[in-house]
């Protein structure tokens, strides 16, 4: 596992980002685990994810793209620090936009922010965590009826490996959906190898208990394949 892999898992549990116990997520599952980038608070922190969104666009996304796009409310701080870190750290210039909850009926009015999208445009989507895939559902046809876009890809915090509406899991539903390429900094299962019953700072946060719990809540909901460039 590359170095800013372990760097970020550790980063999120540091940051109260990733948590262990008994959860239910947005789609009503019971999960022993939940991750929640809203727990990001200060600008080190926001600094430090920049760096890991970026080296993660760096090696998922090498070939030409001109913007990156960050769904309402969460990926707005994620697509700015991104676009960043990319130019500050890798010299590579990308655009970013992000979209209002509600249109704007008043001064140049409209529902995006930021870079005016332009006929050709090449996007990334940068998102969180996905798992029904509801946001990125609802802004491909958003950024499509913007201008003659070709949305080439979306990036998530950390893949999940659970399947979504069908057994597939999210990532790759959208990846099929809208044909795209997919990816995550980390997945479930690089976070499962990191973390278990290894000590972040005095503490386990991953011992023999969630991980059967981990266990059981995968063999519910676990997609039917776990990696979304094997098929």
């Amino acid at each position: 596992m590359e170095s800013y892999k372990e760097q970020f898992i550790e980063f999120m549990v540091r940051s109260g980002v990733l948590t262990f116990g008994d959860f239910t997520t947005k789609s009503g599952r019971k999960t022993p685990f939940f991750i929640n980038t809203g727990n990001y608070s200060t600008g080190k922190q926001l600094v430090k994810l920049g760096r890991f969104y970026a080296e993660a666009i760096q090696h998922l996304f090498p070939e030409p793209v001109d913007v990156l796009f960050g769904p309402a409310y969460k990926g707005i701080p994620l697509v700015t620090a991104a676009a960043m870190t990319l130019s500050i750290a890798f010299n590579r210039q990308l655009a970013f936009c992000f979209n209002r909850k509600e249109v704007k009926d008043h001064g140049e009015g409209g529902t995006l922010i930021g870079h005016r999208l332009r006929k050709g445009d090449r996007i990334v989507i940068v998102e969180d965590v996905t798992t029904a895939g509801t946001s990125v559902r609802e802004s491909i046809p958003l950024l499509r009826a913007a201008a003659e876009v070709e949305v080439v890809g979306l990036i998530v915090s950390v893949d999940r490996m659970e399947r979504g509406t069908t057994p597939k899991s999210a990532l790759t539903q959208l990846r099929d959906e809208f044909s795209i390429r997919t990816g995550a900094i980390v997945s479930l299962d690089e976070i499962i190898d990191h973390l278990y019953n290894r000590e972040i700072d005095g503490s386990v946060a991953l011992g023999k208990e969630i991980y059967e719990k981990i266990a059981d809540y995968r063999a519910t909901y676990g997609a039917s394949s776990d990696n979304p460039e094997s098929e």
